[in-house]
């Protein structure tokens, strides 16, 4: 396959997802978080269609295209290693619908730099929240739950945010 085919399949995948996801939620109040604003495709995506509610996206620094920044009041900028914490303490378990794009297209670089992301996602979501990324999140906290049809194993992924017990 070429690469834009792969990177066709891959958008295609994901506007599936955000587009699932999205009508999950539908009627459970809570927080949206895009963890990884990049150039704000998702995030443009993700408010029009959830116009209703705010979505803080995080990211190192501003990059986005200007049409899709979020308001300055919903962008939280640095280094989420610190900026989750510090997120999770002001407004703490609130999130229902987290999507995680914080990856730098190199598995193997990524399970070691972004080693700390899925406890820090799990500290943010709401008891069955759904999470949803473009790489693989291991915490015991939460459990991965099925994507919607026709999106390739292994090009998405999402959990379900377990109950505290």
């Amino acid at each position: 396959m070429s690469r834009l085919d792969s990177f066709i399949r891959r958008l295609e995948a994901q506007r599936r997802v955000l587009d699932w996801a999205a009508a999950a939620i539908t009627g459970r109040d809570g927080l949206v978080l895009e963890l990884g604003l990049g150039n704000g495709r998702t995030y443009d995506h993700l408010r029009e269609i959830l116009p209703e509610r705010v979505i803080y996206a995080f990211d190192r620094e501003a990059r986005a295209n200007p049409r899709s920044l979020p308001p300055p009041e919903a962008l939280v900028l640095g280094d989420m290693a610190q900026t989750l914490p510090a997120f999770a303490a002001a407004h703490g378990r609130r999130a229902v619908l987290l999507h995680v794009d914080a990856t730098t297209g190199v598995p193997e670089r990524d399970a070691v730099a972004l080693a700390w992301l899925p406890g820090h996602v799990a500290a943010l979501a709401a008891d069955d929240a759904l999470i949803i990324s473009g790489s693989e999140l291991i915490d015991e906290a939460l459990l991965a739950t099925p994507l919607p049809e026709g999106v390739p194993l292994g090009r998405y992924f999402a959990y379900r945010r377990r109950a505290k017990a």
